[in-house]
C-alpha cells in the first residue's frame, strides 16, 4: 500500500507508476480531453485511493483517485469533496465513494 503526505506527491509518484492520463469528472463518466477517452462507471475500476483533508481551508479537501480501464488505460482523476465536488449521476457517487483501502471496488 501507498501512502503519501501530498496531492502533488501522490499524483507524481502514480505518474511515475504509469497512471499517466489525467481524468477529469463529468456527470455520468470520466474524460480525458487529451487522449481522448470517455468511461462510464463500468468502464473502470479504481485501483487506489488517497483522501487529503485541509485542516483549515475547505478547498484544500480532495481525493486522487489511481484508475485502470478495462482496456488497459491507467491514470488519475483528483476530485475535491465535500462542499466543492461536483454533480455527478447517482453511478458515479456509488463508483466514486471513499471506501476503505481493502474493499475499493
Amino acid at each position: 500500500m501507498y501512502t503519501y503526505d501530498t496531492v502533488t506527491e501522490a499524483v507524481n509518484d502514480l505518474k511515475r507508476r504509469g497512471y499517466t492520463i489525467d481524468f477529469n469528472l463529468e456527470f455520468d463518466c470520466i474524460v480525458s480531453h487529451e487522449t481522448p477517452i470517455s468511461l462510464l462507471p463500468e468502464e473502470f475500476v479504481i485501483v487506489e485511493v488517497h483522501r487529503y483533508e485541509g485542516n483549515s481551508d475547505p478547498g484544500d479537501e480532495e481525493v486522487v483517485y489511481a484508475i485502470e480501464s478495462k482496456h488497459g488505460q491507467k491514470g488519475i482523476l483528483v476530485d475535491a469533496f465535500g462542499l466543492y465536488s461536483d454533480e455527478v449521476s447517482s453511478d458515479m457517487v456509488e463508483k466514486l465513494k471513499f471506501k476503505h483501502p481493502n474493499n475499493l471496488n
